[in-house]
């Protein structure tokens, strides 16, 4: 009598339990970004562009993550120069620079917003505003969802503008202009912000400036949506690197910038709670030996799982691979896998961490590597996707909707 009583607590203990644990991994995951959601299932995969040689604005196609097969891409939607794009974490807003150098009647490019349609992956216009400074190259949505981060590369300047609830963009709340040169007369004449990223606390974002050779680090208010320089305001990377692209490490305290000049990438240890980096190892991005004229790097991003870093070598037109030791955060040499195809540009590497997408800008192609999860090595799946002009890739699990 009294084993059954005990028994029956027992059973309705578990299952408030279960309950209760159902509730919180639901409200964590609902929290987390929406790309880092997909783990199963199909994605929308979403390439900016730029708008010549036929392209009309953003593309999307989806991705079987079971067979690793793309979908024939599409025009999402028409836009002009949507070379970079953001995904809001809700997964219900798309975000666009629009790489221009005159908006509005002034000097500034533009930045738009889009809602995603959750059953065709199709984008619709909701506005767009200024980016505050000439040729927005790149941009990222902050982990509250509240705000865009803007690098604008012709003004060499950095912006933040607000999210409205509906996932339209307010005018910038703040801008800073970042000022100075360095030793290359040709590239670095003036100051060119080509990146900004986040840290995974949302409290620091770190500035890839290609014409000052340096990285500049600002702590981020994503209530006020405002950038103040930190202290100190910046990084030096080796003179004439051109420091372009930047990645946080997603589990250890490095991070890595990909410098465009020099086809080198640096490795820097990250203090999370003073805001500040400290490089300890610059490494080429090609083979040993190699040269030639029209090289440069791109994209530099880390593998989900943390073990290895992957950048872009145009001209050379291959995916430089490196191990990351997980106790210093430096980078050995894995190998360098031709794309396929002219330029890449970008690249973007699934959330699941099994594919890689290789844009060719000046062949309008779009290849697909497997991703060896032991070595990091890239083998050629077969498939090659025609997208005019691709500059950008990123993926997205389809929302249902409510």
């Amino acid at each position: 009598m009294n084993r059954g009583v005990f028994g029956q607590r027992r059973v309705v203990r578990l299952a408030l339990t279960l309950v209760a644990l159902g509730m919180t991994v639901a409200a964590s995951t609902s929290d987390r970004p929406a790309e880092a959601q997909s783990a199963s299932g199909p994605l929308w995969v979403y390439f900016g562009t730029y708008t010549n040689r036929g392209s009309k604005g953003i593309y999307v196609s989806q991705l079987d993550l079971e067979s690793g097969q793309l979908t024939t891409p599409r025009l999402a939607v028409e836009s002009t120069g949507p070379s970079f794009l953001a995904i809001h974490p809700n997964g219900r807003n798309l975000y666009a620079v629009n790489e221009v150098g005159e908006f509005g009647g002034k000097r500034s490019g533009a930045v738009s917003a889009f809602r995603i349609d959750p059953a065709t992956g199709n984008l619709t216009l909701l506005n767009q505003q200024a980016s505050e400074g000439g040729g927005p190259c790149h941009l990222v949505v902050d982990r509250t969802g509240k705000n865009v981060l803007v690098a604008n590369y012709g003004g060499g300047s950095v912006s933040a503008l607000p999210i409205e609830r509906d996932g339209r963009l307010k005018p910038a709340s703040s801008f800073h202009q970042h000022a100075g040169t360095s030793v290359n007369p040709r590239r670095q004449e003036a100051p060119h912000a080509h990146s900004i990223n986040l840290d995974r606390r949302n409290r620091f974002a770190a500035a890839a400036d290609l014409g000052l050779d340096k990285v500049l680090v600002y702590r981020f208010d994503p209530k006020k949506g405002t950038l103040t320089p930190n202290d100190p305001p910046a990084t030096a990377i080796t003179s004439g690197s051109g420091p372009r692209h930047f990645a946080f490490h997603p589990k250890k305290p490095y991070a890595y910038v990909i410098n465009e000049i020099l086809l080198t990438v640096t490795a820097m240890n990250w203090d999370a709670e003073a805001g500040t980096l400290t490089p300890m190892q610059t490494i080429s991005t090609l083979p040993a030996g190699t040269t030639g004229n029209n090289l440069s790097t791109a994209e530099v991003q880390v593998h989900p799982s943390g073990k290895f870093l992957y950048g872009s070598n145009r001209g050379h037109h291959t995916i430089a691979i490196f191990r990351i030791d997980q106790k210093t955060g430096q980078l050995t040499p894995v190998g360098h896998q031709p794309t396929q195809g002219k330029t890449p540009r970008n690249f973007g590497i699934d959330p699941t961490g099994h594919f890689l997408l290789a844009a060719n800008q000046d062949s309008d192609t779009v290849v697909v590597f497997r991703i060896n999860q032991k070595t990091g090595e890239l083998t050629p799946t077969g498939q090659t996707l025609s997208v005019p002009m691709p500059v950008c890739v990123k993926f997205l699990r389809p929302q249902q909707d409510e």
